[in-house]
């Protein structure tokens, strides 16, 4: 029987409820508005529709928000300083800047001057070390996605063998660390693999919860895959197909079709993990004005 499909557009649409609904209550009952800020620099068609999209939906759930739009040759400490203006302004409660950069931004250190009371996409060097620790702290919106899409669809990594294919520091890097931490939501025992690895196939056919993000298209095959075992496809990847308009089609790391004949549970591209990291954004964006209303 072929796996069941994640409907990541229809949890991501759960989650912007909730959010919606938090965001109402903040305004009822503290007068607080959440505000986010996206920053954006350089002049990718790509990023500037995704961060429109990310504005859009932001409104739609109460929230405030401004996209900032630098040129692409911008230099580095302009961008610097617009952040820190964002920092300064009450009116936002999470910032987030919109990668990649332009070729003479180091991405360190303008992610680094975010506030990390304000790192709306928990990538911050502060909020990466407070998610390690097990510390309150904003999640990598994909990350978290991942982690409610598990929960919701009744596949608790708790107790499983979750095998995690790269090491990035916005989705390998930091699941890992979220699903290893001595919690309710998390308890998993956690396998990282990288482009290092030897015999990939010998972890990933381990894994009860297999989690594909490695940037590659069509890279983890149905004979990787152990019967049964959910599957997280992360991919994004764009590959020619000349029976498209566009001439090509939106693709994951895994080999769809195949692996769901194997699997118990797969997410799909799109409409999987994509559609959960925006509404992560919203989440984390009200959890920070949520602290401040608390202070």
């Amino acid at each position: 029987m072929p796996a069941e499909i994640i409907d990541g557009k229809a949890i991501a649409g759960q989650v912007r409820a909730e959010v919606a609904e938090r965001s109402r209550l903040l305004r009822e009952n503290h007068g607080v508005t959440p505000g986010l800020a996206l920053v954006l620099a350089g002049d990718n068609a790509s990023s500037l529709s995704y961060v429109r999209s990310k504005g859009t939906t932001a409104e739609e759930a109460g929230l405030f928000s401004e996209m900032i739009h630098l040129p692409q040759d911008t230099p580095e400490d302009e961008i610097i300083a617009r952040v820190a203006a964002l920092n300064a302004d009450a009116r936002f409660h999470g910032i987030l800047v919109q990668l990649p950069l332009p070729k003479q931004m180091r991405e360190d250190t303008v992610i680094a001057a975010i506030d990390p009371a304000k790192d709306a996409d928990g990538v911050t060097p502060t909020s990466l070390g407070k998610l390690l620790r097990g510390e309150p702290t904003t999640w990598p919106a994909t990350p978290a996605g991942i982690v409610e899409l598990l929960h919701r669809t009744g596949n608790p990594p708790s107790g499983k063998h979750v095998v995690i294919c790269g090491r990035s520091n916005i989705v390998g890097k930091p699941l890992a660390g979220i699903l290893m931490q001595k919690n309710e939501r998390a308890n998993a025992t956690v396998t990282l693999c990288h482009t290092a690895t030897k015999e990939l196939a010998q972890f990933t056919r381990r894994a009860d919860i297999l989690v594909a993000a490695m940037g590659v298209a069509g890279a983890i095959t149905a004979d990787m895959v152990k019967p049964g075992a959910v599957v997280i496809d992360v991919g994004n990847n764009w590959v020619e197909d000349a029976s498209r308009k566009s001439g090509r089609r939106l693709v994951g790391d895994v080999n769809y079709e195949p692996v769901r004949e194997v699997a118990g549970a797969i997410t799909p591209v799109p409409g999987g993990v994509g559609p959960m990291t925006i509404a992560m954004l919203l989440s984390n964006t009200v959890w920070l004005a949520e602290q401040t209303a608390r202070r």
